[in-house]
């Protein structure tokens, strides 16, 4: 497995951009809660570890992963964050349910990414049995819950810098001077 040798709650925070002044978003799955909760607390705690304000992370319950979809959809409408996790766990059965819970919700936040210019960070587990979630959410392979927090971090960032850049390029051209290679040159008029 991608995880066996890798322990998902450690980061080196000198990877990791300011985050105080970011405002962020988690829905989380209320099915299969014992492991949703103990992502949504690595995550929680690794935004606070990272100078997230308490009061700037907004939380949805959701009933189960499937709705993770719709839920990261109204906060993205709603509550002007810089970035949302999804939280949930989906664990193999005997029937096919799995398999389109799992691509349901998996094309579902890519959807959300590809249309809108909020990064949605996906932390939904899906494992063939709970013990594979308990290893995932605190257990021997740390947290996934942390790892998310951690990109979406790194993602909100991306998104101020883009913007910040999109701005300064649209004053520059407006100005009437072109940057190349972080050259000024004058448009001739």
């Amino acid at each position: 497995m991608a995880t066996e040798n890798k322990n998902l709650s450690e980061y080196d925070k000198n990877t990791v951009p300011n985050a105080k002044n970011f405002r962020f978003g988690i829905v989380v799955s209320e099915w299969n809660d014992s492991i949703t909760e103990g992502l949504y607390n690595g995550a929680f705690e690794a935004f606070i570890e990272n100078q997230v304000p308490a009061q700037q992370i907004v939380r949805w319950n959701v009933p189960g992963s499937f709705e993770l979809i719709y839920g990261a959809k109204k906060m993205l409408q709603t509550q002007n964050v810089d970035a949302v996790i999804v939280i949930g766990c989906v664990i193999q059965g005997q029937t096919k349910h799995f398999d389109f819970v799992c691509e349901g919700v998996t094309q579902g936040i890519k959807d959300l990414n590809v249309q809108t210019d909020v990064p949605v960070i996906f932390c939904v587990l899906t494992d063939n049995n709970i013990q594979q979630s308990i290893d995932r959410s605190g257990g021997i392979h740390g947290n996934k819950g942390t790892e998310a927090a951690i990109a979406a971090i790194k993602m909100a960032y991306i998104r101020q810098q883009a913007s910040l850049n999109q701005f300064q390029n649209q004053q520059l051209l407006s100005s009437g001077a072109l940057q190349i290679e972080d050259k000024p040159l004058e448009l001739e008029k």
